[in-house]
């Protein structure tokens, strides 16, 4: 027997099921299954929200800073734009009143005004075309007004310069008192100016806590004295006017002045061809005389000097209150500026006209004459 016989044959096993390999364990304190847990997901959740708050909430501060930056920078500009505006218009109004108080007058003064004219159109210009902030509309729209009529005003005044040197009394009369109504135009704008722009541009600034701005006054009419027409013929060297009320009735009986005499100090002008020397002190002063030769007291009666021959005509006027029937009267009047020296000048001495007054040939006289210095 063989070794290999030897006994029964090995009995052949199957293999062994392989075992299931265990998943890796996760990270503590997550289930097994990789999903959070509820209260995780939650915290999470308010984690994630509480972020979204904070990014929309700086959003919102963000955003509403810049408009406030943008308004701010907005109304500051506003402001600094018609401070611009209103500074222009005071080199206007220094020009146009230093043009009526200068030498020029006729064609002249005209050609001058209208320049002065078309500087006021341009600021007119720039205050319409302004782009305001909201805040800012009740302002614009008064600034406007007031830039337009200073225009118109001065516009108006130009036009009239022509009349104004007229040689018929009543022309020149009808054109100084229009002048004087366009004052009243420019009198208008400072007080729309003073009583709405510049306060409705303060209390903008004011509510929205802006400070440190510059609010400019705005001032055009030099002086309330412009408003009457005796003050604008006079700078203007108008012809003297007619100054009865024709619609008066006049008391029964006669009516009127004559002139009497006209002197300088101690010396009694001469009329006709002497030529009257007259030292040109700093106030030179006339003394005018003259009576109520009626037989009416009459009120509110004009003397009026104007000298003329060389450059503007000075033209000054002074109202006598009350004149008694048949009694003399005076008017001291003041030339207030200094004459033409050296140069032929004539002297017009004119007692108004009044109501009733039948006869004027004796109411003017004109003396030739020359003024040296002293």
């Amino acid at each position: 027997m063989s070794f290999f016989d030897d006994g029964d044959p090995p009995t052949r096993q199957s293999p062994r099921p392989a075992r299931p390999r265990r998943p890796a364990p996760g990270p503590r304190g997550h289930a097994a299954a990789g999903a959070p847990d509820p209260h995780t997901a939650r915290v999470r959740q308010m984690v994630a929200l509480g972020v979204a708050a904070l990014l929309l909430i700086l959003m919102v501060v963000g955003i509403n800073g810049c408009l406030d930056s943008r308004k701010e920078r907005a109304l500051k500009d506003y402001n600094r734009e018609v401070a611009a505006i209103v500074e222009s218009s005071g080199q206007v109004a220094q020009q146009f009143f230093d043009a009526l108080n200068g030498g020029a007058s006729g064609d002249d003064l005209q050609v001058t005004v209208n320049q002065i004219r078309l500087l006021a159109e341009e600021d007119a210009q720039r205050a319409d075309d302004l782009d305001p902030p909201d805040e800012m509309s009740g302002a614009q729209r008064h600034l406007e007004l007031v830039m337009n009529l200073r225009e118109g005003a001065i516009t108006e005044v130009a036009g009239l310069i022509p009349d104004v040197g007229s040689d018929t009394p009543a022309t020149a009369d009808r054109a100084v008192r229009r002048v004087a109504g366009e004052m009243q135009a420019l009198l208008a704008s400072d007080v729309v100016y003073s009583q709405r722009v510049q306060p409705l541009i303060a209390q903008e600034l004011s509510d929205q806590d802006i400070g440190g701005q510059n609010i400019p006054s705005s001032k055009f009419l030099q002086s309330l004295a412009w408003l009457e027409p005796d003050t604008v013929a006079d700078r203007l060297g108008a012809e003297a006017a007619d100054t009865s009320d024709e619609n008066k009735t006049a008391s029964p009986g006669t009516h009127g002045h004559g002139l009497t005499s006209v002197s300088i100090g101690q010396s009694a002008l001469q009329p006709g061809e002497v030529t009257n020397r007259i030292p040109a002190g700093s106030n030179v002063t006339f003394e005018v005389a003259f009576q109520n030769q009626g037989e009416n007291d009459e009120q509110d009666v004009t003397v009026t000097v104007t000298v003329r021959g060389s450059g503007k005509p000075i033209v000054r006027r002074k109202r006598v209150d009350v004149t008694r029937a048949g009694q003399p009267a005076t008017a001291s009047i003041a030339l207030g500026t200094a004459p033409p020296i050296g140069q032929p000048v004539t002297i017009d001495v004119v007692v108004g006209k009044v109501a009733g007054e039948k006869t004027t040939d004796n109411n003017r006289q004109s003396y030739t004459a020359l003024f040296t210095r002293g």
